[in-house]
């Protein structure tokens, strides 16, 4: 009886955490939203009104449909919830239509997905074992991951302000998380598999989950030593991965391999005509490589060892714009940025080979992909650092290690989402709830851990400080200076090369950390 009044008494947190967090977005409706908005209004006048055969051909609107079938056929079902509240946002013509009913149709729709993401945080709150019988529910590793998860700055201001589907997507991915955590290794599979054809962009973390499932699901036994039993290969759980990936993949491509339509597609979901950056730069290593050969041009031409006639004008004072020539550093090309991510991957990837540590190595090597790919990628949006932030979130609760890492990369990269909202009503928005989340996990990680190492260094805490007057100079003192005029991208180049310094810190601690780790006999015995 008293395991049932603990259940019921856990149900009951995780419900208000949920419910408090749902009335939160709904607060955030009259906010400003993006491009994405109308990104999202025309792909569901697009899926309602035309045939199969048109979806990805059709290009009224600038923001032609550019996510894989799965996402358009989502797109297909909520039109025709959409309808019901405003059948002039079906129009293909009506660009940037807003009405008060398409707004809150569009806004709920995200609120509403957001189920499935709740769903996948409990169960991921069930993986997490609780080693430290605490008294205070407030202190137990499950209740700070449903904090951490369910009220994550970044995925707030991004969905709910910025407006994008992320929650549902990433509902999916954790769901898949958790079920390989409960060795329930074909769902997970599945799940991903999914996920994949709602948004290619989980393909960062595919070589994770692949080798994960071929070393503890297609292998079935393990020597004393830790290391691979080759004979215990089952051919038929490698059949079964296939039949789940060919399935999926031929429930999502089918349709336009028929029509002939596959490269169209393709076309749409890999635009290499895209810049390297994003038109603000990502904080990753081509945001210090950008700002360097800025640094050296600027050198060159005040120590006369550049001819100033021969440099483009527009990368000197347009800043960070879509197509970027470097002057003094050789340019970048997409294959260059594949192979670098490529060698970035590679080690975490051996390592969840050769070192298996169960759920935790697969959650280290996912996070480091998802890291890799952010750093070296092509056309790297900033969201995208959510897809390190939000699995790292799972192993911060449970080792002091993981907990300093999660600080600094959840600190700087969501600090980097601020330029994302650059309206003057959403300034107290997001420094206060960024606030309340940075001092949320601060404090509560901390108190997890008091008995540890603190899980900072004096440098490393003397780096996040900083952050505070580099908030206030691009928000309230530059806007004064003159240089507003002449240098409008100073403010962006500023905070992209800032949080770089500090994501950059984060994933090589964070490979340190793996590479480093010895294995115990009792993981070997796993």
């Amino acid at each position: 009886s008293a395991r049932r009044v603990m259940a019921a008494g856990g149900r009951s947190w995780f419900r208000a955490l949920a419910l408090g967090v749902s009335f939160l977005k709904c607060l955030l409706i009259p906010a400003y939203y993006s491009t994405d908005f109308e990104v999202h209004r025309n792909w569901l006048a697009i899926t309602h009104n035309l045939p199969l055969s048109q979806w990805y051909y059709e290009a009224t609107s600038e923001w032609t449909l550019d996510y894989p079938p799965f996402f358009a056929w989502f797109e297909y079902a909520l039109s025709h919830v959409a309808k019901y509240f405003d059948p002039k946002m079906l129009v293909i013509e009506n660009l940037n239509y807003t009405s008060r009913a398409t707004i809150l149709f569009q806004r709920f729709s995200v609120i509403f997905t957001d189920i499935l993401f709740i769903y996948a945080v409990r169960e991921c709150c069930r993986c997490v074992n609780g080693k430290r019988a605490a008294k205070d529910i407030l202190e137990k590793p499950t209740f700070i991951l449903a904090v951490l998860l369910l009220w994550n700055f970044g995925l707030l201001i991004v969905d709910h302000i910025h407006f994008q589907y992320n929650g549902f997507l990433f509902g999916l991915m954790l769901l898949s998380v958790a079920r390989l955590c409960q060795k329930r290794y074909l769902e997970g599979a599945l799940l991903f598999a999914v996920l994949l054809h709602f948004k290619h962009i989980y393909m960062y973390v595919a070589p994770a989950y692949g080798i994960y499932l071929l070393r503890s699901y297609c292998f079935t036994a393990n020597n004393a030593d830790g290391s691979l039993k080759w004979r215990s290969f089952s051919l038929l759980h490698v059949t079964l991965l296939g039949l789940i990936v060919c399935l999926v993949s031929a429930l999502s491509l089918g349709p336009f391999i028929v029509l002939g339509q596959l490269p169209q597609v393709l076309s749409r979901l890999f635009p290499f005509k895209r810049g390297l950056c994003h038109a603000y730069w990502a904080p990753n290593f081509w945001a210090l490589y950008n700002a360097m050969d800025k640094a050296l041009t600027v050198f060159g031409l005040k120590c006369n060892f550049l001819d100033p006639t021969k440099i483009p004008k527009a990368s000197m004072t347009g800043g960070l714009v879509q197509e970027f020539q470097h002057t003094v550093l050789p340019s970048v090309t997409p294959l260059a940025t594949l192979i670098c991510t490529f060698i970035s991957i590679l080690p975490s990837v051996f390592c969840l080979w050769f070192k298996p540590q169960g759920p935790r190595g697969f959650l280290q090597c996912l996070v480091l992909c998802a890291l890799s790919s952010f750093m070296f990628g092509w056309h790297v949006h900033e969201k995208a650092i959510l897809l390190a932030i939000l699995p790292l979130s799972l192993l911060s609760v449970q080792r002091a290690k993981d907990a300093g890492i999660y600080l600094i990369l959840t600190t700087t990269g969501h600090f980097s989402l601020f330029p994302l909202l650059f309206t003057s009503p959403e300034l107290p928005i997001k420094i206060l709830l960024m606030l309340l989340f940075t001092v949320y996990s601060f404090s509560s990680l901390k108190s997890l851990f008091r008995r540890e190492r603190p899980l900072l260094t004096w440098l490393e805490t003397l780096y996040l400080v900083q952050l505070v007057p580099l908030e206030i100079f691009c928000e309230i003192i530059f806007p004064l200076t003159p240089w507003k005029q002449h240098f409008p991208f100073i403010p962006l180049l500023l905070t992209s090369v800032y949080c770089a310094l500090g994501v950059t810190y984060a994933w090589l601690k964070l490979y340190v950390s793996v590479l480093t780790e010895r294995i115990s006999v009792r993981q070997k015995a796993e």
